[in-house]
């Protein structure tokens, strides 16, 4: 579920008259000599549809299917799938006794197998159980099974972005045990799970601000995390990488530029086949990238229109598109226009692409869904309508 943090206001910012003419004439120059093959291939860029929930409620995670044209949301009160090109509520389901039974949905898998987390409150009881419902395929438009972990009473908190290979990686939580930590790899469709890994509860705690990726290729997670709580000129965050086979990791610190230093990770997203990943970090308002292959650290830059104390201004979560080679960096406060939100777009190397601007997330939002993205057509859809409702998501085209 989304996190809230009050409204913001940033400081004003822009790129110089001067440096927008240099960059035009360097682009014209540049067009004039490199033959038509090495252009890029155009596209559109630009927001799109806007989806409402059927029943009017707040969306509670969604994800949209990379290799097809359906997608899933969950309110408190139904599960809902639709279409991806066109915005509109394919089926509306699981609407009975919304008094007892709520929903979250945790993500779409490899072969648009879709799970939800399923809270079921007992008659006279505050506390929810959890029940892992499967959709194979979303499709379905139904739940068509369970997904069962070995680990009892868990509450998922993060889902490694994966819809390449079944096995996937899963940050899960242990309720009974005071929080402790889990990463559950999991084939969700055949239900099969291949290993658990402990995790420290004294490093990796909710409190250090976990994010979690997957390096498939190399059959390994990545977590990047504050070790002291995002403290002011704190401790650089620390870059992890586990062995899905083993259990067994490595790690290396990451960047904490600034007079303030790089506080809190808000979001990442690795690539699953080259290991390239990105992070954004809350008290300096810049973008990390890291090499997971070499476990060595890239560049980091700042946002557009940015300093490095700019904390109210710094991204958030994070989507990778392994197919372009991209990052789209999701900017609650868009420092450039001093209005709105944005999504900010850079290649592997950490090179500016470009901007997505006129979203207003929702309540600007700091830890919310990452965009979700159909790489083959260069669409996504993020969380906030036109006015920041939290009862719709909006399409854009990058």
């Amino acid at each position: 579920m989304p996190f809230f943090l009050p409204e913001t206001r940033s400081a004003s910012g822009g790129v110089p008259r001067s440096a927008s003419i240099c960059v035009a004439a360097a682009l014209l120059c540049c067009a004039a000599v490199l033959p038509a093959s090495a252009a890029p291939a155009p596209h559109k860029v630009g927001l799109g549809k806007v989806l409402t929930s059927s029943d009017g409620q707040e969306i509670y995670g969604f994800d949209i299917d990379q290799n097809g044209n359906d997608g899933v949301l969950a309110t408190a009160g139904s599960v809902e799938t639709f279409n991806q090109d066109t915005g509109k509520i394919t089926k509306t389901f699981a609407t009975k006794n919304t008094a007892k039974n709520s929903y979250s949905a945790d993500g779409i898998f490899s072969g648009d197998v879709g799970l939800v987390t399923h809270y079921i409150t007992p008659k006279g009881q505050f506390a929810a159980r959890r029940v892992y419902d499967v959709m194979n395929p979303v499709t379905a438009n139904k739940f068509t099974g369970t997904w069962t972990p070995p680990v009892k009473d868990i509450q998922v908190e993060l889902v490694a972005e994966n819809q390449a290979t079944s096995n996937s990686v899963v940050f899960a939580i242990e309720l009974k045990k005071q929080d402790v930590p889990d990463l559950i790899v999991s084939d969700v469709a055949a239900n099969t799970f291949s290993k658990v890994i402990h995790l420290d509860p004294n490093l990796f705690s909710l409190g250090n601000g976990p994010q979690l990726g997957q390096y498939a290729a190399a059959n390994q997670a990545v977590i990047a995390e504050s070790p002291d709580d995002g403290e002011v000129g704190g401790a650089a965050p620390v870059n992890y990488l586990f062995d899905l086979t083993t259990g067994k990791s490595t790690q290396f610190n990451g960047y904490n530029n600034g007079p303030y230093g790089a506080g809190d990770v808000n979001g990442l997203a690795t690539d699953p086949n080259t290991g390239m990943t990105a992070t954004d970090t809350e008290l300096n308002a810049q973008v990390e990238f890291y090499d997971m292959a070499s476990q060595s650290a890239i560049t980091a830059v700042q946002l557009p229109c940015t300093s490095d104390t700019a904390q109210l201004d710094s991204g958030s979560t994070i989507a990778i598109d392994p197919v372009n080679k991209l990052f789209l960096v999701n900017e609650p406060v868009n420092a450039c226009t001093n209005s709105g939100s944005a999504i900010v777009v850079y290649d592997e190397s950490g090179n500016y692409v470009e901007t997505i601007d006129g979203f207003q997330f929702a309540g600007n939002v700091i830890i919310f869904p990452a965009p979700i993205l159909n790489p083959s057509k260069r669409i996504g859809w993020v969380f906030g309508g036109p006015n920041g409702s939290v009862s719709q998501l909006q399409q854009f085209f990058y």
